[in-house]
């Protein structure tokens, strides 16, 4: 079992709260410009937020259980990374219907905002990532992709505004984006059985 007194553990859990205030903060920015301009990507995004700052309060809540306590919140951090990607798909398919293109500067814009944030939030988990298995693993792995996926989305409003006005590459980088967190997910399933069996035995 962990010490829920080791100082590391305490600098985990401020930092991880701090993170999902960010994250809760970002999801109510993100989503409503995504539903106003009608962006997959910024949907499938806006989720990604609300499911980080779940994911890092769980991570909170967890600090100083069992391995085996915790290799099975791993797993249902696995699942709860599944959700972005699911409500990305479902996003991408309905935008098929209209394949109205977003209004590529606020799309842009969005996009930058989000990107500062996930990166703050990258850096400040980064050195966390080899302590406390799977759950941090989760966290940072999240912010990670998420970065990633901002400069996607950044391309895709400046792809938008100067080369290609068409709905294409927004629902090209928002379904990029459920597959990444779906490959996320496989990880932290995969680290936090791999955890659940050795403490087990």
């Amino acid at each position: 079992m962990q010490d829920a007194s080791d100082p590391r553990n305490h600098a985990l859990r401020r930092t991880v709260i701090t993170v999902a205030l960010l994250n809760c903060a970002y999801f109510g920015i993100e989503f409503a410009v995504g539903l106003a301009i009608g962006s997959v990507s910024l949907f499938a995004d806006s989720i990604d937020f609300l499911e980080d700052a779940s994911v890092n309060l769980l991570i909170a809540l967890g600090l100083g259980w069992s391995a085996q306590r915790r290799a099975r919140l791993g797993m249902l951090l696995a699942l709860i990374l599944l959700v972005p990607a699911a409500a990305g798909l479902w996003t991408a398919v309905q935008k098929l219907a209209s394949l109205a293109p977003p209004a590529p500067v606020p799309l842009t814009l969005t996009g930058i905002g989000a990107l500062a944030v996930n990166l703050a939030c990258a850096l400040m988990l980064a050195k966390f990532r080899d302590h406390g298995g799977s759950l941090t693993k989760a966290a940072f792995l999240s912010a990670r992709n998420d970065t990633i996926a901002n400069v996607a989305i950044i391309l895709a409003g400046a792809v938008t505004a100067l080369l290609w006005r068409s709905a294409w590459p927004d629902l090209i980088v928002g379904s990029g984006i459920a597959i990444m967190n779906a490959n996320a997910a496989r990880e932290v399933w995969e680290a936090a059985h791999g955890e659940h069996q050795a403490a087990s035995r």
